[in-house]
């Protein structure tokens, strides 16, 4: 069993099933003010509110209205200029187009806050115009072969890998989105959120996990 610590920014936008990742250098960058250099190799888990296997991962509309989702991003492998940003993980919770929730860590390091500051609003384009709530708390995960679990005050997942012929998991190549790679489809067993309003409980529904790399160019 593994189990992580959390770390995440303030500025981070929320990028949900539905919404596409974009790794490029915005306008506003200039030779005053230049992109900084980063990499960054992740390793993504989710559960939301589609049915197995969400649409929205395959480039369709959400089967649940409204979409409500949990992800959990640890960098296994990344750095912005002389910053290391390796073991650095956030969880972010949202209702598509509604409200998003950060979580960020008590572990967090002033330098890797101020990394991510910089390169996260390069490195995700969506759902910056929802409802943006930012909190620092504890955050864990727990995986095996067959289960993963991650929790922080507020949200809880727990969800079963789904195996096909032969035992094995369930594993889908080659999604259109770079943040599906070495899609591994699982169920949700838990899938909850409770802070205020914010407030949704959701099982049987669908589950993955993935890799992620993106990078200055």
């Amino acid at each position: 069993m593994r189990t992580f610590g959390v770390i995440t920014s303030a500025l981070v936008g929320v990028v949900s099933s539905a919404v596409v990742l974009v790794a490029v250098v915005p306008s506003q960058a200039t030779s005053q003010n230049p992109t900084p250099k980063w990499h960054i190799m992740a390793t993504l888990a989710e559960s939301c509110s589609c049915v197995v296997s969400c649409p929205c991962n395959f480039g369709g509309k959400p089967s649940h209205d409204p979409c409500q989702g949990n992800r959990l991003v640890t960098i296994t492998k990344g750095y912005v200029e002389d910053v290391d940003l390796s073991g650095v993980s956030f969880l972010f919770t949202w209702e598509l187009g509604v409200w998003t929730d950060v979580t960020i860590s008590d572990k967090v390091s002033d330098a890797q806050r101020a990394a991510l500051d910089t390169v996260m609003p390069l490195a995700f384009g969506g759902m910056r115009r929802t409802q943006l709530q930012v909190t620092k708390a504890p955050i864990t995960m727990e995986m095996t072969d067959t289960r993963v679990r991650f929790s922080t005050p507020d949200s809880t997942v727990e969800m079963e890998v789904m195996k096909g012929d032969g035992d094995k998991p369930v594993k889908v190549l080659n999604l259109p989105s770079p943040l599906f790679q070495d899609y591994t489809q699982y169920r949700s067993t838990v899938h909850q959120h409770t802070k205020g309003d914010h407030t949704f409980s959701h099982s049987g529904t669908n589950g993955f996990t993935s890799t992620w790399e993106a990078g200055s160019r």
